[in-house]
C-alpha cells in the first residue's frame, strides 16, 4: 500500500516538477511485449522521468537497472528500489563482467528494462553523448528478436544537476525512436555506433546542427 502510495506521489511530483511533455509514440507504447529502452543519462532523475512517462500498464512491467553501490545504502533508498521501482540491481566492478548481463538476459523474460549505456552521468556539457559501454550489445546479441528503443531525456540535468538534492522547476521533453535491432553477424563496434547515432538522431540540439 505504502509503495503504491510513492509511486502515485513521485509520478505527479515528477510531472508537476518537469512538465514533461512525452511525444505522442511514448504514449501509444503497447503492452503484452518485453523491450530495452536506452537513454542518455544526465542526471539521477533520467530514469524516473522516462518511468514515470510510461503508460502505467507498461510501466508496471518495466524496471529500471541501477547500480547496487549506491541503491542499497540506506534503507529509504532500498525500499524506493524495491518496493517502488522494482530496480535490476547490477553489481558494479565485479570479477565477472558477464554476470550482469546474464542477470539483464534473465530479467527480459519476464520484464522490459530501462538502462542507460553510457554508464554514467555526462558531466562535460561539450559532448552530447559518451561513447557506449559494450555491455548493450552483448544483450542485444544474444536477444535478436528483442525490440531496443531509443530515448532522449532533454533539460533534466538542469531540473536535477549533479550534486543537487531539490529539484529546480523546469520544462523537459522526452522523444522516443523507432525500435532498434541487433542485425546477424554484426560487430560490437557496428552496432555501437548504429545504437548511438539512433540516440543523438533525437536530440533537437543535433536535429539543428547545434
Amino acid at each position: 500500500m505504502l509503495a503504491k502510495l510513492v509511486d502515485f506521489i513521485l509520478c505527479r511530483f515528477t510531472s508537476f516538477i518537469t512538465g514533461v511533455r512525452a511525444q505522442k509514440n511514448v504514449e501509444q507504447q503497447q503492452s503484452g511485449k518485453n523491450r530495452l529502452y536506452y537513454a542518455n543519462h544526465n542526471s539521477h532523475g533520467d530514469f524516473i522521468l522516462l518511468w514515470v512517462s510510461l503508460p502505467y500498464a507498461i510501466r508496471k512491467n518495466t524496471r529500471p537497472v541501477a547500480g547496487a553501490d549506491y541503491w542499497m545504502k540506506g534503507p529509504v533508498r532500498r525500499f524506493l528500489a524495491h518496493k517502488v521501482f522494482n530496480m535490476l540491481l547490477i553489481e558494479r566492478g565485479g570479477d565477472n563482467p558477464q554476470a550482469a548481463t546474464e542477470c539483464v538476459n534473465e530479467a527480459l523474460k519476464s520484464s522490459s528494462l530501462i538502462i542507460f549505456p553510457e554508464g554514467t552521468r555526462k558531466t562535460d556539457n561539450d559532448v552530447a553523448l559518451q561513447p557506449f559501454k559494450s555491455g548493450l550489445f552483448y544483450v542485444a546479441k544474444q536477444n535478436p528478436e528483442l525490440e531496443l528503443i531509443p530515448v532522449w531525456i532533454n533539460n533534466m540535468d538542469n531540473v536535477l544537476p549533479k550534486g543537487f538534492v531539490l529539484p529546480i522547476p523546469l520544462l523537459c521533453d522526452l522523444y522516443m525512436g523507432e525500435p532498434l535491432y541487433y542485425q546477424q553477424d554484426e560487430e560490437k563496434n557496428t552496432f555501437l555506433h548504429r545504437a548511438e547515432q539512433a540516440l543523438l538522431a533525437l536530440n533537437p540540439k543535433h536535429k539543428a546542427g547545434v
